[in-house]
């Protein structure tokens, strides 16, 4: 499958999922919930997408990671805003939004950069060499 076409569906199946959720839920009358299921599908979306990214051989790790906060900064933040999941009164709910997406995006990134920049080339150096 070429990059771009497993890009899209990356960004599609979770889109398509909870957009049916959320459609279902509308027809419910369930607006809360049918708001927060289109912002999930949103994430969801964004993430799954995103993460095409750092399989670009040419990049190196700091473009792969500017370009993925850029994407995730203009799809995931504002989805948050727009979920219905935070009380937004007034600017400080809004950078306390906007703390805890930074947060929670910095410690995500330090457990994958463990994960697949230090243990899996350790532990598949380790067994090169067996």
């Amino acid at each position: 499958m070429s990059p771009l076409r497993l890009t899209l569906a990356l960004i599609m199946i979770p889109l398509v999922i909870m957009a049916m959720l959320g459609v279902l839920l509308l027809a419910q009358g369930d607006t809360a919930n049918a708001r927060g299921s289109f912002a999930l599908g949103v994430i969801a979306a964004a993430v799954c997408g995103a993460s095409s990214v750092y399989q670009v051989k040419a990049w190196n790790l700091k473009t792969q990671s500017v370009v993925h906060f850029g994407i995730m900064l203009v799809t995931v933040l504002p989805a948050m805003y727009l979920s219905g999941w935070f009380i937004l009164a007034n600017a400080m709910d809004y950078l306390q939004v906007l703390g805890m997406f930074l947060m929670v995006g910095a410690v995500l990134w330090l457990l994958f950069y463990l994960i697949f920049g230090v243990l899996q080339p350790k532990r598949a150096s380790q067994q090169a060499r067996n």
